[in-house]
């Protein structure tokens, strides 16, 4: 009599792959007319990150925020200063001119040519009307013969305390300047028959209001001055200056 084993037949040495798993099926739901309708399958869904360029875009409004806020404060502050101190336009005024030496001379006898040897002094008075001291720029001054240089002269630049008048002397030097045709015609007959040459001083003065070590926006005042010199007494018989001060 032969007996039958209750447990299944095992495979002889036959590894059968499992067939793959297939998504959950449909669950059928009755509608109001009677018909099945399927619905579809259920999937989880992963939680999204949040993007690299989105982090980006919100520093990037922080920083915009933050630089506009120091930047209003800045100006406020900046405000606040002028308000208090109520900055005011320095006087830089010419004083005195003083001739030290002037020769005038033909290069040749017709007089086609002349020659200018100048040595003046000039003397600035500088004001400073403001509560707060000011920082003055080198300045530089050119004097002129109809419209022709003939020599410079530099300031170096200096500070004037508050409520304060500083004198600024500039030396122009004028070395044997030649002037060709019409221009030393002129210049000989101006200093032979009426004892007087007209010339032109300008110049450029900077200058900077100093609060609490910081300095203000610039102001520049020009010079424009007219003078009459006497070659043969040495000295100056006229002057009239104008000044023009803007804020860059």
């Amino acid at each position: 009599m032969t007996t039958r084993s209750n447990q299944p037949p095992q495979p002889n040495g036959d590894r059968r792959q499992m067939p793959p798993s297939q998504p959950p099926a449909p669950v059928a739901s009755v509608s109001s007319n009677g018909y099945h309708q399927p619905h579809p399958p259920y999937y989880p869904r992963t939680p999204s990150r949040p993007s690299s360029s989105a982090s980006l875009k919100g520093c990037c409004c922080c920083l915009f925020l933050l630089l506009s806020f120091l930047a209003l404060l800045a100006l406020a502050v900046v405000l606040v200063i002028i308000l208090a101190v109520k900055p005011k336009k320095p006087q830089f005024d010419l004083q005195s001119v003083g001739v030290q030496y002037m020769n005038i001379a033909a290069d040749n006898p017709t007089g086609t040519t002349a020659s200018i040897t100048l040595t003046i002094r000039l003397l600035f008075n500088a004001d400073n009307p403001n509560k707060v001291g000011i920082r003055y720029g080198e300045s530089r001054f050119t004097i002129m013969y109809r419209g022709i240089p003939l020599g410079k002269a530099s300031v170096p630049g200096f500070f004037q305390q508050a409520h304060s008048t500083k004198q600024v002397v500039a030396t122009i030097s004028v070395d044997r300047m030649s002037l060709l045709q019409a221009d030393a015609a002129d210049l000989i007959r101006d200093a032979s028959l009426n004892d007087r040459v007209d010339l032109r001083i300008l110049g450029d003065v900077g200058a900077k209001i100093r609060v609490m070590n910081f300095d203000s926006p610039g102001v520049q005042v020009s010079v424009d001055c007219a003078i009459v010199i006497s070659p043969r007494k040495q000295s100056l018989t006229y002057k009239q200056c104008g000044f023009d001060g803007l804020s860059v």
